[in-house]
């Protein structure tokens, strides 16, 4: 993948794919430490411990429709490859939380891409779920939250519908342009 949203995107949705009624992603820059933390976390199904020592293996899959899984494996090179690293965390009947931590300046790490097209798919794509979205960048922090938006919207209108997640590609946009110093972090 070419950058990390995309990730984020195929590992929120296992989240949605494993019955999670929550799925946060927190996204977590510090400059003077020259670190990027992504953590995915969900409260769906959980992994046995056989499968959660096995996730990051290419040619180990859950999956029916296919013998590989590179998600996982990709996120993690992603990561290695810029000196930081993959953890995972999973209870069976608890839930996961993926976290990547990348070297902020390394010229091998990723750009973070279109991260609020991210979360509008997400929501968009799984309308009955609740997604949370916190981006910190060293200490000035955003937070989007379906739930919050569902209480204003009512039940009448869907966070599915296109005025909706317009509304909320733009909230996204303007809450990090507001934290960030950095244009190119978007």
């Amino acid at each position: 993948m070419q950058e990390l949203s995309l990730n984020i995107l195929d590992i929120a949705e296992n989240s949605v794919k494993a019955g999670a009624a929550l799925i946060t992603v927190a996204v977590e820059y510090r400059t003077a430490r020259d670190r990027l933390t992504v953590t995915i976390a969900d409260n769906g199904c959980g992994m046995s411990a056989e499968t959660l020592q096995k996730v990051t293996d290419p040619f180990y899959t859950t999956r029916t429709t296919r013998r590989v899984g590179m998600g996982l494996p990709l996120w993690k090179m992603a990561a290695e490859m810029t000196g930081g690293a993959l953890a995972v965390q999973s209870r069976e009947g608890v839930g996961t939380t993926v976290t990547a931590t990348f070297g902020l300046s390394h010229i091998d790490r990723l750009p973070l891409g279109d991260l609020p097209q991210t979360m509008t798919t997400l929501i968009g794509g799984s309308p009955e779920k609740d997604f949370v979205l916190e981006f910190d960048y060293d200490g000035r922090r955003f937070t989007a939250d379906t739930r919050q938006y569902r209480a204003v919207l009512g039940e009448e209108i869907p966070l599915s519908a296109p005025e909706v997640l317009s509304y909320i590609d733009s909230a996204i946009r303007e809450g990090i342009a507001k934290c960030c110093p950095d244009p190119g972090v978007l």
